[in-house]
C-alpha cells in the first residue's frame, strides 16, 4: 500500500466514524435514555471501522491494496470510464 492510498484510507476512516456515531446518537437517546450518548457514538463509530479494517485486511493478504479494492472496502461503486 503506498502514501497516498495510506492516506486516503487514514481520511475516510476518520470520516467513517464521525458519520457512523453521529448517525447514531439520535436513535440511542431514544432507545436507551439510560446509556450514556458517547458511549452508543464510540461503539456504532468503532464498529463500522471494524467492519472497513476487516475488509482492508482480506484486500492485503495478496500484499498489495488497489484504489478499486479500497473502495470497494468502503462501499463505494465508481462509475467505469
Amino acid at each position: 500500500m503506498n502514501l497516498k492510498i495510506l492516506r486516503d484510507v487514514a481520511g475516510r476512516i476518520v470520516a467513517l466514524f464521525l458519520v457512523s456515531a453521529l448517525g447514531i446518537i439520535t436513535g440511542a437517546a431514544l432507545v436507551a435514555p439510560d446509556l450514556e450518548i458517547y458511549k452508543s457514538a464510540i461503539l456504532a463509530g468503532f464498529s463500522a471501522v471494524a467492519g472497513v479494517v476487516q475488509k482492508l485486511a482480506q484486500a492485503a493478504l495478496d500484499g498489495t491494496v488497489t484504489s478499486a479494492e479500497v473502495d470497494d472496502a468502503f462501499g463505494i461503486k465508481r462509475a467505469l470510464k
